[in-house]
């Protein structure tokens, strides 16, 4: 008989043991915090400007017009290079890409500080959004390949209001800066924060130790040499469209963002315009309802996540009141006059206003190959700003200008009624969705 272990032999190998499951556990929620961190830095450089939309059009002489496409740019920009940058990363690397996007739009943050005139700013913001291209998709890939589905809407939508709380902060800090030294130093502190953060997650995420990690990554260091060397089979980049249901799922977030990044936006003005309030304190106060913003896509994808536990369809259901709520709320809001009233109901508006950003998200997780699901979250990207957050700032500002901002937001919130629709339809199209996954999935295996 084979000689039995030592007792102490075996008290000695369960703590080791023990210390590597528990690094496992915590390591994916570091890689999570700075990557949500790097995602805050993300909206801070790219939103800063909404919060010093005054100042800045006076000394540059800008119209609204002008003063929105310096947003749109930067969305129009991710938008179109979100899925061709989305899948270099699959390839190339997810960690690499987001620190190389990181210190793109840093330094093009920086550069916008430094701008002289309309042009100049322009060219600048451009290069943000080529920076900032591919972080939300890469990024939300990277986050979701080290956690099970269960809680995958609910991380989605955690990762997604990063958008919404680095408005906020970028709107909040970026309007006391400029009071008390000037919008150049606004623009100029994102840009530093940025680079600082960029450094710290360049130490601690590395592609080896994320690939330790993956959810599915006791296969991973059982035969580290196999998954070095071989190459998983991929799914052809043509599936991300021939689901009839994951085109919907794209659609319907799409179009939802739209009121999203009106809010985000434009609501210092409208503070600083209806209520009469100075640079820093409608800033101050647009910061409020943008947190609102980014706690309901939380809120809203955690209540997603709890009543879609047994039955999937759900979240589809959920998405749909939530458009609901909030178009109802901020039709209301934007009708009323200023005060209290208008004040609540722009509050329950805004927390609603991307809520199923989280429930789309988890949809297009889980009607696609897991090996181009970042290139999907690049295609929801995509859908997200050519629909919602390169257009909104633009047309709204355009609007602004011939009836009044306070005109335009009285009807933007129509626009929830085709984000409905399309997710009504997906709805409807998921079982078939799912049927095409699970052969798509054969086939890959084959």
């Amino acid at each position: 008989m084979p000689p039995r272990p030592s007792v102490a032999a075996s008290h000695m190998a369960e703590p080791s043991t023990g210390r590597k499951s528990s690094r496992r556990r915590v390591y994916p929620w570091i890689v999570f915090a700075l990557a949500f961190a790097l995602l805050l830095s993300d909206y801070m450089s790219r939103q800063v400007l909404s919060a010093v939309f005054v100042p800045l059009g006076q000394e540059l002489d800008l119209d609204k017009g002008q003063l929105g496409s310096l947003i749109s740019v930067v969305a129009l920009m991710v938008g179109l290079l979100t899925l061709p940058v989305s899948i270099l990363a699959d390839r190339w690397g997810r960690v690499r890409s987001l620190i190389v996007m990181a210190v793109v739009w840093s330094f093009a943050t920086l550069a916008c500080a430094f701008a002289q005139n309309y042009e100049q700013l322009l060219i600048a913001r451009f290069f943000v959004g080529v920076g900032e291209a591919a972080y939300g998709s890469v990024g939300i890939a990277l986050v979701l390949g080290l956690f099970a589905p269960r809680v995958h809407a609910a991380l989605s939508a955690a990762f997604m209001a990063g958008g919404s709380f680095g408005t906020m902060f970028g709107t909040a800090i970026g309007g006391v800066i400029a009071v008390q030294i000037g919008w150049r130093w606004s623009i100029g502190a994102m840009a530093i924060g940025g680079l600082l953060l960029v450094a710290v997650f360049k130490v601690i995420v590395t592609e080896v130790r994320v690939r330790r990690s993956q959810y599915d990554g006791d296969a991973v260091e059982r035969e580290p040499s196999i998954t070095a060397k071989a190459k998983p089979p991929r799914a052809p980049l043509s599936s991300l469209f021939t689901n009839p249901a994951v085109v919907c799922a794209y659609l319907g977030s799409g179009l939802q963002m739209f009121m999203a990044a009106v809010m985000l936006t434009w609501l210092p003005t409208f503070f600083k315009e209806s209520y009469g309030m100075g640079v820093d304190k409608a800033a101050g106060t647009a910061a409020v309802f943008v947190m609102l913003v980014g706690s309901g896509m939380i809120g809203c994808g955690y209540l997603a996540d709890r009543v879609s536990r047994t039955d999937p369809l759900r979240k589809w259901t959920v998405g749909i009141a939530f458009c609901g709520i909030a178009c109802i709320a901020l039709l209301a809001a934007f009708r009323l006059p200023t005060g209290p009233e208008q004040l609540i109901l722009l509050a329950i508006g805004a927390f609603f206003s991307a809520g199923c950003s989280g429930t789309t998200a988890a949809m297009v997780a889980s009607l696609t190959h897991k090996s181009i699901q970042a290139s999907a979250m690049g295609t929801l990207t995509l859908a997200n700003n050519l629909l919602g957050l390169a257009a909104a700032p633009f047309l709204i500002g355009i609007l602004a200008d011939h009836v009044s901002l306070s005109g335009a937001l009285k009807i933007a919130p129509l626009i929830y009624l085709p984000a409905a629709t399309a997710m009504y339809i997906g709805r409807r199209l998921h079982p078939r969705g799912q049927a095409k996954l699970q052969a798509l999935t054969v086939a890959v295996a084959r």
